[in-house]
C-alpha cells in the first residue's frame, strides 16, 4: 500500500482542539443575583479551563519568556482579583507571545493578553482596566453563560477536534495553521450588555485596587486610534469585544459621578514603563509581524516572507517569529527551509509546543515519517489532550510501513472523535487492514 501525503488544505488544518459535554441548568450571576442559563457547574468551568487554556496559549506561541514581565502582570492581576466578586477562583495572568490586540478569558479563571496589545498601553491604570475588564467576564460567568447559549457549546459538546476537522475541507485551512483564530476560536464573542458590565467592574476592581478611574477611560482611546492605525490587528478583540461609542460614554460618565472623587489616584506610568521596557524594544519587530499575518491572511505571501526577514533582523530569536517564517514557508512548499527555522524556534523555546508541530506536519510533507512520528509525539508529551496529535501520530506510522502501530493511533482517535475527514480516514484505514468490519 501507497501512503500519500496529507492535501494541502486538510494539512493546514492541523490546529485543532478538543473538547467535553457538560450538563444543562441554570444559576444566579455572581454579580446581579439575576438568573442565566448555565450548562456548567462552576467546578466544570474550572476543569474545562485546565484542559484547554494550554491548547489556546500555545496557540498564541506560549506565554512570554520574560518571567519577570509575567510575574508583573501575574500580581497586578491577583491584586484585583482580591477585590473582585469571585476571589476564591483559581485566578492566573499571563503575556502571550501572540502579535495581535487582545486580552482574553476562560471561564475558570486563566486570563491572558497579547505582547501586541501591552505595546500599545500607556500606563498601568490603563493594564488594570484591561485585566479589570476581563476578571469582569469571569465574575459575571459571561464565557460560561455565552458558551451555554451559543451553537459553539453545541460544537464543543462534541468535539472541538471533530467541529474543525469537519470543516477543515473547506475551512482555506489558513488561518488555523497561522495561528490566525486566535482566542476566537474557543472562546465566545461577548454581547454589547456583557461588554458593558464587565466595563463597569473592571472601573470597579481597578479603582478598589488604588488606581485612577481615568485608565479606563484611556485604555478604550488605545483601542479606538489602533483600530484606526492598524484595523488587522484588532479586528478579532473587536469581534470578541464588540466596541461601541456607547461603552466609551459609559466609563467616561462613571469617570465623572461614580468615581469623581478619585481623580487623584495614581496611574503608576513610569512603573509600567519600567516593567514593560524589554518588550518594548521590539514594538518595531512586533508591529511588523502584524503587518506579516495580515499578508499571509490575504495570500500575499512574497509580501509576507519579506516583512518576516525584516523582522528576524531586529529579532532573530524571537520565537513567534521564526515560528511565523516558517509556517509562511511551509505554505509555498518550501519545506527544507521552514525547518530550519522550526529548528531555531525549538532551541530559542524548548518548552513550546507549536513549533514540534509544525514539525512534524513540515516531516509530513518531506515524506520523513519516522522525524514526523518523533516531532508529534514530543507535541503530546509537551501539550497532551488534542485528538489531532493521536490521528497524526498514526497517520507517521501509516507512512512508515506500520499499519499495527498506525491502527492502534487511528483507534484511540476514533474513541474521541467520530465526525469529519479525519475520521473517515481513520476508520477506512482500519476497514482496509481488518480490524473493524465496516458498517452496513
Amino acid at each position: 500500500m501507497t501512503t500519500k501525503t496529507l492535501p494541502r488544505r486538510e494539512f493546514l488544518g492541523f490546529l485543532g482542539l478538543s473538547a467535553a459535554g457538560w450538563l444543562a441548568g441554570c444559576a444566579a450571576n455572581p454579580v446581579t443575583g439575576d438568573s442565566q442559563l448555565m450548562l456548567m457547574s462552576e467546578e466544570q468551568g474550572i476543569q474545562i479551563d485546565r484542559q484547554y487554556a494550554p491548547h489556546q496559549f500555545s496557540t498564541d506561541y506560549g506565554p512570554v519568556q520574560d518571567t519577570g514581565l509575567n510575574t508583573y502582570i501575574e500580581n497586578v492581576g491577583k491584586s484585583l482579583a482580591s477585590r473582585s466578586h469571585r476571589q476564591k477562583m483559581p485566578y492566573s495572568f499571563r503575556v502571550v507571545n501572540a502579535n495581535y490586540i487582545n486580552a482574553y478569558a476562560f471561564p475558570g479563571g486563566s486570563i491572558a493578553c497579547t505582547r501586541g496589545i501591552l505595546v500599545n498601553l500607556e500606563d498601568e491604570a490603563e493594564l488594570a482596566a484591561l485585566l479589570g475588564h476581563e476578571l469582569g467576564h469571569v465574575n459575571a460567568r459571561h464565557t460560561a453563560e455565552r458558551l451555554s447559549k451559543s451553537t459553539l457549546f453545541s460544537l464543543l459538546a462534541v468535539g472541538v477536534g471533530t467541529a474543525v476537522g469537519a470543516k477543515s475541507s473547506d475551512l482555506g485551512g489558513l488561518a488555523a495553521a497561522l495561528g490566525m483564530a486566535g482566542a476566537g476560536l474557543l472562546l465566545a464573542s461577548y454581547s454589547r450588555d456583557n461588554e458593558r458590565q464587565a466595563d463597569a467592574l473592571g472601573l470597579e476592581y481597578a479603582v478598589k485596587s488604588g488606581y485612577q478611574p481615568h485608565g479606563a477611560v484611556d485604555l478604550m482611546d488605545v483601542l479606538r486610534r489602533t483600530s484606526k492605525r492598524q484595523p488587522g490587528a484588532i479586528e478579532l478583540m473587536f469581534a470578541t469585544h464588540p466596541m461601541s461609542e456607547e461603552r466609551y460614554q459609559l466609563l467616561a460618565d462613571l469617570e465623572k459621578t461614580k468615581y469623581s472623587g478619585d481623580q487623584k489616584l495614581p496611574a503608576y506610568r513610569e512603573r509600567y514603563m519600567d516593567q514593560t521596557a524589554r518588550l518594548r524594544k521590539i514594538k518595531g519587530p512586533i508591529l511588523k509581524m502584524q503587518d506579516a499575518e495580515k499578508s499571509l491572511s490575504q495570500k500575499k505571501y512574497n509580501e509576507a516572507e519579506g516583512l518576516l526577514i525584516e523582522t528576524l533582523k531586529e529579532a532573530p530569536n524571537d520565537y513567534t517569529g521564526l515560528v511565523l517564517m516558517s509556517k509562511c514557508l511551509i505554505i509555498q512548499d518550501k519545506y527544507d527551509q521552514a525547518e530550519d527555522y522550526l529548528n531555531r524556534a525549538k532551541q530559542v523555546y524548548p518548552g513550546e509546543a507549536q513549533a514540534r508541530h509544525l514539525s512534524g506536519l513540515n516531516q509530513v510533507k518531506r515524506k520523513d515519517f519516522g522525524q514526523a512520528y518523533e516531532e508529534f509525539a514530543a507535541y503530546d508529551r509537551l501539550l497532551p489532550g488534542n485528538p489531532k496529535t493521536v490521528f497524526l501520530k498514526g497517520y507517521a506510522k501509516e507512512g512508515m510501513k506500520q499499519n499495527r502501530e498506525a491502527a492502534q493511533e487511528y483507534n484511540r482517535y476514533l474513541q474521541q472523535v467520530t465526525e469529519g475527514d479525519e475520521a473517515k480516514y481513520a476508520y477506512r484505514r482500519l476497514v482496509e487492514w481488518g480490524y473493524i468490519k465496516p458498517k452496513k
